[in-house]
């Protein structure tokens, strides 16, 4: 397993994901943004993060840009988690896709947020060739979201 991470920066910790996560936990979905929950893989503690959901022909995925973090691991260990817009909770079960099945995922997700998380890809764009997407995958955690509520 791949374990790429790019940690993020202090205006990201502290500026943008605190504003987005605001703005979600109020109900304002910010391009698909969701408060994801997931319990710790070791504290059992509720951890919280601002994601971006992506819906592919009526499922629904989460994709790490930033590679095999916390999030990532601690869902790996839960098996699933919440999905939190506003008031909404949705519990939901969780399984990883494996990476030859990533391409179209990958593609779909940065021909949305590009502009927000394309410098994680390491170049690598929505109009690149499947080669370079499936180049990357192992780098870039994508979960299938089932809810169960």
């Amino acid at each position: 397993m791949s374990t790429h991470v790019i940690k993020p920066g202090w205006f990201t910790v502290n500026v943008f994901n605190r504003t987005v996560s605001w703005l979600t936990r109020r109900g304002i979905s910010v391009w698909g943004s969701r408060v994801l929950a997931v319990r710790g893989r070791k504290s059992g503690q509720w951890r919280t993060t601002p994601v971006n959901l992506l819906t592919v022909d009526g499922q629904q995925y989460l994709i790490a840009p930033r590679g095999h973090v916390q999030w990532t691991r601690n869902m790996r260990a839960a098996g699933g988690g919440e999905l939190r817009l506003g008031r909404k909770a949705e519990a939901f079960t969780a399984t990883e896709v494996a990476d030859d099945d990533k391409v179209p995922l990958l593609r779909a997700y940065l021909k949305r947020w590009k502009a927000e998380v394309g410098v994680f890809f390491k170049g690598v764009g929505p109009d690149s060739p499947d080669a370079d997407l499936r180049r990357i995958a192992p780098d870039h955690p994508v979960f299938r979201i089932t809810v169960t509520n």
